[in-house]
């Protein structure tokens, strides 16, 4: 008699003649998890490459902070009070949008971008250490079920050598 077990994403274990074929299935891990091992989540200060990224990334440090948005406050506050002496409304609201909300704005969007950024960055250190974790389980399950595919080739022998015995 042929004891025969079919499962639908592993190879075929047949019984037959005393001889269960158990390492039909053989692991073979992904070249990825070699290659994860020395890297980790990219991070947005790891792309400022050459000169001119590392100028811009200066600049961008330096006007990107709250005192560069005080110190353009006070700049264009200067430039105040000969803006309202005109009594013209054309030049008032020209001050306000060229001058005033550009030098201000600037460096307060530029603290929200870096804010961001950091935010994302945590979020991929997250999500790199919980696919981590998770390739970690399934390896885990791996020898969990060949464990079991080890205690299941026991039974299918106490099987079928009861069943020789019965002939």
């Amino acid at each position: 008699m042929i004891l025969q077990i079919n499962a639908i994403t592993t190879p075929i274990f047949v019984r037959s003649n005393s001889v269960v074929n158990m390492n039909a299935f053989t692991y073979i891990p992904h070249p990825r998890i070699e290659n994860r091992k020395v890297e980790k989540p990219p991070k947005v200060n790891d792309e400022r490459l050459g000169f001119n990224g590392l100028l811009g990334s200066k600049i961008t440090i330096g006007v990107g902070t709250m005192w560069a948005a005080y110190a353009f406050c006070a700049l264009a506050f200067v430039s105040l009070p000969q803006v309202i002496s005109t009594h013209n409304a054309t030049t008032i609201v020209s001050w306000i949008a060229q001058t005033f909300l550009q030098l201000v704005l600037l460096p307060i969007i530029i603290v929200g971008q870096n804010i961001q950024g950091k935010a994302s960055d945590k979020r991929a250190i997250q999500t790199y250490d919980d696919a981590e974790a998770i390739l970690h389980e399934c390896q885990q399950l791996q020898a969990h079920l060949s464990h079991q595919d080890d205690k299941i080739g026991g039974l299918i022998d106490k099987i079928n050598d009861r069943l020789e015995g019965l002939k």
